[in-house]
């Protein structure tokens, strides 16, 4: 296969960043793409500079990361997200792509309740699928949906246990002080 001459990669300044971030914590392609559920060859054609992430993308690897806000903000514009989206050129082979049409929405700061999870694991990492029931009659429907490398579920997991045993022996029914023997005889 032909090395991509330097003018077919676009976003060269950006996947030499991705890839910097990624060594640094030296994570494998495979595990950092397995945390945010992309494909290794996409995130290796990201990090030889010829695909763009998408925004979504590039958040999920913002937060995988666990950079600066400044490293953040520089990676944004090395896409060229800095930019109003009215203002955005819109390449067609990041289109082309793109398999999965996705939706951006507004973060919510509520609460969402679940009362059925599924959970697959793999050595890329683990995705923990959240659902409600609520007699759909066509199933559960998804409420949300979130990826993390085997490590982070480690820590999570204990992080977990911790909030429950808290809950449990430091934040129950508070009982009386038990009688003062001197005093009950009075």
């Amino acid at each position: 296969m032909d090395e991509p001459n330097s003018s077919d990669k676009k976003y060269g300044a950006l996947g030499t960043e991705l890839k910097s971030l990624r060594t640094r914590q030296k994570k494998s392609v495979a595990e950092v793409s397995g945390a945010v559920e992309i494909e290794e060859a996409s995130l290796e054609r990201m990090e030889a500079g010829l695909e763009r992430p998408s925004e979504d993308i590039l958040m999920l690897l913002i937060n995988h990361f666990g950079i600066t806000e400044r490293e953040a903000l520089q990676l944004w514009e090395l896409a060229g997200y800095d930019q109003p989206q009215t203002e955005r050129q819109i390449n067609l082979q990041d289109l082309k792509n793109n398999k999965q049409l996705l939706m951006l929405l507004a973060v919510d700061a509520r609460t969402l309740y679940s009362d059925m999870i599924e959970v697959t694991a793999s050595q890329n990492g683990v995705v923990m699928n959240f659902l409600q029931a609520n007699g759909q009659p066509a199933g559960p429907a998804p409420v949300a949906k979130i990826g993390m490398s085997v490590e982070q579920a480690k820590t999570v997991m204990k992080v977990m246990e911790q909030a429950l045993l808290r809950m449990q022996y430091l934040n129950g029914p508070k009982a009386l002080p038990e009688p003062d023997q001197e005093n009950s005889a009075n």
